[in-house]
């Protein structure tokens, strides 16, 4: 899997029928950077629940790679591989609650197979292998495309301001909050990111400021404590992040810290843009309200990276996403253009 400054492939699968998922670790960046070989749906189930792959996109591409290797060995008939298929994609569901492209992947999948009826058990598994490379590669043209659409959105000269990790790392490719940068970095504007390191787990500092400094970009690490005071300085002109599911009404789910950036943002009167394909807007539910938090365990919090930070006999609140709601939301940017403003009507646009 070969890298650049720019275009970094989180996960490709590797072979023909018989082949791999091959994804970066993200657990072990910055320190090191492996390779990890998943030869089975157990393996990518783990790589998605421990957040060696992360980022709502990248989940769905590795879901549905994963759903290949599940029946790519199933013996006898397509009503076995079908039968096979329902099985694994209930249980790479239940790896992670709030990322819509998850399921998304998972949903698409099946219709697929549903479709393709005239296939025996062979041809079957060969067209899913299809699909799943297909899911990768639009998403790495739909994260070029979102770079194109945010890209004149970058000043030169600008500060911008990211929270979690929302880059390369998050999806098949470019990324969703970073690609407008690596464009507007391209076409020779000088700018500068304020990258918040993102706790309990650092995705900010650990992946968003590696993946900026190796593609040459000048990156800030702040303490999430900090935005505030940086946006008060003047450091912050925009604040671009991803979004892990959007609503019909165009409330955002992002990770954990994300909704008090856009309460500062909107004090400081900094403009609140939100980067996601429309992979990551969900029809179905209606508000933020009806989207489920995943809660992490306690330890992430109390045991942060093996040194212990809280008594052990303290509770710990750990949900590892908020919702941010759309009055707070500049505009969303996707591969199809510039939602703005946003609301049920403008929103509902992406699903026809």
């Amino acid at each position: 899997m070969t890298q650049n400054a720019t275009s970094l492939k989180t996960l490709c699968w590797c072979g023909g029928l018989d082949g791999y998922v091959e994804m970066i670790d993200q657990t072990l960046l910055p320190e090191k950077f492996e390779l990890l070989e998943c030869r089975d749906v157990e393996t990518v189930w783990h790589a998605i629940k421990r957040l060696s792959v992360r980022g709502a996109p990248a989940i769905g591409v590795a879901a549905a790679m994963g759903l290949v290797l599940a029946i790519r060995d199933t013996q006898g008939d397509r009503a076995a591989v079908m039968e096979r298929l329902a099985q694994a994609s209930e249980y790479l569901a239940s790896s992670r609650p709030t990322a819509v492209n998850l399921f998304w992947a998972i949903e698409r999948m099946n219709r697929v197979a549903n479709e393709s009826a005239d296939l025996d058990a062979e041809g079957l598994k060969n067209r899913l292998l299809e699909e799943a490379k297909t899911i990768r590669d639009e998403d790495a043209a739909m994260c070029r495309a979102i770079g194109e659409v945010g890209a004149p959105l970058i000043a030169d000269g600008a500060g911008i301001l990211t929270h979690c990790n929302a880059g390369g790392l998050a999806t098949a490719e470019f990324g969703t909050a970073l690609a407008p940068i690596y464009v507007a970095h391209a076409n020779g504007r000088k700018l500068r990111v304020f990258a918040d390191e993102t706790r309990p787990l650092l995705q900010g500092s650990r992946l968003t400021a590696w993946e900026l400094d190796r593609a040459g970009i000048d990156v800030t690490v702040l303490c999430d404590n900090m935005a505030a005071s940086a946006m008060q300085q003047g450091l912050i002109d925009l604040v671009i992040t991803g979004a892990d599911r959007i609503a019909a009404n165009g409330d955002v789910a992002n990770k954990i810290g994300t909704y008090g950036i856009a309460v500062l943002a909107n004090a400081h009167n900094i403009p609140f843009y939100v980067a996601a394909p429309s992979s990551t807007f969900d029809e179905n539910t209606k508000s933020g309200a009806d989207i489920p938090i995943e809660m992490r365990g306690d330890e992430e919090v109390r045991h942060g990276f093996g040194r212990q930070t809280a008594p052990d006999n303290v509770k710990c609140h750990c949900p590892a996403f908020d919702v941010t709601p759309a009055h707070l939301v500049t505009a969303l940017i996707t591969e199809r253009g510039m939602i703005q403003p946003v609301s049920t009507e403008t929103v509902a646009e992406v699903f026809k």
